[in-house]
């Protein structure tokens, strides 16, 4: 049986079947978790990205997911979504959510035990933290999941805080 545990810390260094990376669309790397993912992995997480067939350069649109090999990561697989840039894209949330539900719909499917979130959107892409935290958590508990250990690996004080808060407000007493 799955739970859902909480870590700040570099996602990179996860145990885990599958980490989740915070893609852009191209899925050729980038800044904040995505960079510190790729740079981890190594050259092979980023030949895997470039066999994603692209449509207009578009490897993994917004609220999808894709799934590769994971390079020199503990991982087996590396899934990238893209999150949503919250002010920009239209309807954020159901985005966010998608973008995490898919990501646990592929790690199911490739036969995942446990996988490893950052708080996808939530640096670059501007999503206010607290109410990305709750549709995280939202998603991830739902039945479907309950068999896989989920772990959200988080960067700041406060973004862990935050999470902490929105798991415990889904654990009513």
């Amino acid at each position: 049986m799955g739970a859902i545990k909480i870590v700040q810390g570099d996602i990179t260094q996860a145990a885990v079947d599958v980490i989740v990376n915070a893609a852009n669309s191209q899925m050729l790397g980038g800044g904040g978790v995505d960079g510190a993912i790729h740079r981890a992995a190594g050259p092979k997480l980023l030949e895997a990205c470039k066999k994603v067939t692209a449509e207009n350069g578009i490897r993994c649109p917004t609220g999808e997911a894709r799934i590769t090999e994971a390079g020199n990561l503990r991982a087996k697989y590396v899934i990238h979504t893209v999150g949503p840039r919250y002010g920009i894209d239209k309807n954020p949330e159901t985005l966010l959510s998608s973008a995490y539900q898919n990501s646990l719909d592929l790690a199911m499917s490739h036969g995942c035990e446990s996988i490893a979130f950052p708080a996808i959107s939530c640096g670059v892409y501007g999503y206010p933290p607290q109410e990305a935290a709750g549709i995280a958590v939202a998603v991830c508990k739902r039945p479907a999941y309950q068999s896989l250990m989920t772990y959200f690996y988080l960067f700041s004080d406060k973004v862990t805080a935050l999470w902490m808060a929105a798991l415990e407000r889904s654990n009513p007493i």
